[in-house]
């Protein structure tokens, strides 16, 4: 009797820590974007980092992430700008005080690994389809991805002759245990 309770002890805790909730640690680069302005990049990034990161490097169908960041944060190093970048026209900060993404399915691939996530700007949901890699971290792992996003998607900047539609989305993100 003692060995079968032995091994459901056993069992239940290689099941209790096998998929692991990561908390993602917010930093000034974990989220950052680039995009043209009069033909000139610009770059920016924004924090309030928050959410739940859950991975298991052994079982990749049970992985996923919720997280969000704060659109106050959002900086380009011109005060002036990110405000008028919090506003209405763009990201409507005071309706739409977050941008959340969070995944509908994760797979391996050769090069590491894709997610297929739900982003939501300013109230609209649209399907991305993301690359990313994973490294061990101390306590936890960093997870790296590049992506683009159309931002008349999301009716950011409305109808723009200066600001480019494309969006280069950059994440650098450590997660913890």
């Amino acid at each position: 009797m003692s060995k079968i309770v032995t091994l459901f002890i056993a069992a239940f805790a290689v099941m209790s820590f096998a998929v692991a909730d990561l908390k993602p640690v917010d930093t000034k680069d974990a989220v950052t974007f680039t995009i043209k302005n009069f033909g000139i990049n610009t770059n920016g990034s924004l924090t309030g980092l928050k959410g739940v990161i859950k991975w298991d490097d052994k079982n990749i169908a049970a992985n996923s992430f919720n997280v969000s960041v704060d659109v106050s944060t959002i900086n380009t190093g011109i005060d002036s700008r990110d405000e008028h970048l919090r506003g209405e026209e763009y990201f409507n900060a005071t309706k739409y005080p977050t941008i959340t993404l969070a995944s509908t399915s994760i797979t391996n691939t050769n090069n590491g690994y894709v997610a297929v996530a739900n982003l939501t700007i300013k109230g609209t949901i649209k399907t991305v389809t993301m690359p990313f890699t994973v490294t061990n971290a101390a306590n936890g792992y960093n997870f790296q991805s590049e992506f683009t996003i159309d931002r008349r998607d999301f009716n950011i900047g409305g109808g723009s002759m200066v600001l480019g539609d494309d969006v280069k989305v950059k994440l650098n993100v450590t997660a913890t245990y």
